[in-house]
């Protein structure tokens, strides 16, 4: 019998590669004769390594040596080499469909993702809007699978050992180890898009709020870009027991150690819900434009955590791409700091899991 050997795609965002996690450890633990191929951008590769001893990661160069058609047939020219039993689509783009059409040309077992694209249209639509809960990432991808003969259970619970992962790795003894009387929180004020950010003066309240209440916290900030950044150093400047977490630790792999040792993340719809959530984090997530329904909850987290306004234009946006047809973001200049933070107090307050 020809060795298993599966493919995985999924080339975008770093939440949306992220969610496959959960459902790749999946496959791997119950399928352990099965050799499992991920390729993806190389900067989701921590987020695989050492996920299981037959899950493996290519990159896939697609800004370089892998842009444009000679580009994708030369990366299929290399795929094709690695003798793969069935190809997974969990992306369905256009880079993806190529891929896929090349392998359905030679015979290879293929299956792709299905979107749910016509619920989620009703989902956003202005007129006869149909809030009804579409099928989640987890569950399409996990059916990708199953339809190549794979069928899973998820019942993933984090990247780390209950404990978290280790602190050691970082050399700064202040952050080397979190102390038993100490509460480390989690903020991640910004998205890719506006209909996803809540103001930043409104964070910053709640940051000033948690910081009163709680003397021996210290607050994370997690984000990536300059403008980010810059945010952070002045917040840190004005709340001496906040950090800036790309001052810690330093890159993916770190940021992840780091935030598997947090009590709570607090996050827009973005890609640390989704990173809090796979090394079993609760988040409190703030919705604006985009909505739980859409599909991309983070992996195990509860609606109660979920700040959100009930407005009949939400969600106008899937992806909170899509400009504010009001003009005004009520859905997110209506949430207010209280909000947030009544919810973060109801998670502290939770016995910690570990």
């Amino acid at each position: 019998m020809k060795n298993q050997h599966i493919l995985i795609l999924r080339f975008s965002a770093l939440g949306d590669v992220a969610m496959l996690v959960p459902v790749v450890h999946a496959l791997a633990t119950q399928y352990p004769h099965l050799r499992v191929t991920v390729l993806s951008r190389a900067m989701t590769r921590p987020l695989f390594d050492g996920l299981a001893p037959n899950v493996g990661f290519m990159d896939a160069e697609l800004d370089g040596k892998h842009d444009g058609l000679p580009g994708l047939n030369r990366l299929y020219r290399r795929l094709k080499a690695k003798h793969f039993t069935a190809i997974a689509d969990m992306h369905d783009v256009l880079r993806s469909k190529y891929l896929r059409m090349r392998f359905s040309f030679d015979r290879y077992k293929v299956a792709h993702i299905d979107k749910h694209r016509a619920g989620k249209r009703r989902l956003e639509a202005r007129n006869d809007k149909r809030l009804v809960q579409q099928p989640t990432a987890f569950d399409n991808y996990a059916d990708v699978l199953a339809r190549l003969g794979y069928p899973v259970h998820l019942e993933f619970r984090s990247l780390f050992p209950p404990a978290g992962g280790s602190l050691r790795i970082f050399t700064q003894r202040e952050f080397s180890e979190k102390k038993t009387f100490q509460q480390w929180i989690g903020i991640a004020p910004f998205a890719a898009h506006a209909g996803k950010v809540w103001p930043v003066e409104k964070m910053e309240q709640v940051v000033s709020t948690l910081c009163a209440r709680h003397p021996n916290a210290r607050i994370f900030f997690f984000g990536g870009g300059k403008s980010e950044q810059d945010q952070f150093d002045l917040w840190c400047s004005r709340y001496p027991r906040c950090v800036s977490a790309g001052a810690v630790a330093k890159g993916l792999s770190q940021e992840l150690v780091l935030m598997s040792h947090l009590d709570v993340m607090v996050s827009m719809d973005s890609a640390n819900q989704h990173l809090a959530s796979i090394v079993d984090v609760p988040v409190v997530s703030i919705w604006g434009a985009t909505h739980p329904y859409a599909g991309f909850m983070g992996w195990r987290q509860r609606s109660e955590t979920c700040v959100q306004l009930n407005l009949p234009c939400r969600p106008c946006s899937v992806f909170g791409n899509k400009p504010c047809y009001r003009g005004d973001l009520a859905c997110l200049q209506g949430i207010t700091p209280e909000m947030v933070v009544d919810k973060v107090e109801q998670v502290l307050s939770q016995p910690p899991k570990r």
